[in-house]
């Protein structure tokens, strides 16, 4: 139990970091890095502001984690329903979810990114205004990270009844590339610029990796749990 808890916290972290690193939300992290950076001559101030921008992101999550969940949960036909059938219910949403990731499905981008001008309003706010912006910036989903927070996280704490620990972890996970933006600026390290060239690379391999392995893993549960077909 603990052992297998422990790889669904990791899964949450892998999808937070997932998240962060993918095209739409690469975006608004670089937004959220040149924010942070504006005072990139003191570094106490640097960490400050990405710490802040982290439990901003992650508080997001976690708020909107939680009340999905224990929601779910707190209805007593669904919630039987989840523990009896979770299985097979999980099976074709990883195969979905999956192919948004390896680019096989396609969804229009409702969520868009936070306006310039909420930004700029945001960004009057000081220091703090990060914390703000962490939460702006987690509640503006796009296809991609709206597949990996719906479609993979919700799923994965339900099958956990994990309504506050997961959704954090993967909220950590997705502020963790700004958090170590901040840290090299703070350092005044002059590697910033290969490392998001670097990133922007790992990205696609990551996505395209990870939505092969959620395809194996749904066709898997699948044909156990629906099909009743033992495999290996």
């Amino acid at each position: 139990m603990g052992d297998t808890y422990w790889v669904a916290a990791t899964t949450a972290f892998w999808l937070g970091i997932l998240t962060a690193i993918s095209p739409c939300p690469l975006a608004t992290n670089i937004a959220a890095i040149s924010y942070i950076g504006k005072r990139a001559g003191r570094p106490r101030y640097v960490l400050a502001t990405g710490s802040l921008y982290t439990l901003g992101r992650s508080l997001a999550y976690v708020i909107l984690g939680a009340l999905l969940v224990a929601s779910l949960l707190s209805i007593p036909r669904l919630s039987n329903f989840l523990q009896i059938y979770m299985n097979k219910v999980l099976g074709p949403v990883l195969i979905i979810a999956g192919m948004f990731l390896v680019d096989l499905l396609k969804a229009p981008n409702v969520g868009g990114a936070v306006s310039g001008k909420i930004q700029e309003r945001v960004g009057q706010s000081g220091m703090w205004g990060a914390a703000l912006l962490g939460l702006l910036f987690a509640l503006s989903f796009c296809p991609i990270s709206a597949a990996l927070f719906f479609g993979s996280l919700i799923p994965l704490s339900l099958k956990w009844q994990s309504s506050f620990l997961l959704p954090l972890i993967y909220g950590i996970g997705t502020a963790i590339p700004v958090f170590g933006f901040a840290v090299l600026m703070a350092l005044g390290t002059q590697w910033i610029g290969s490392a998001f060239h670097r990133l922007t690379a790992i990205e696609v391999w990551a996505r395209r990796v990870t939505g092969i392995v959620f395809i194996a893993v749904g066709v898997y549960l699948s044909l156990t749990f629906i099909f009743g077909i033992s495999v290996g």
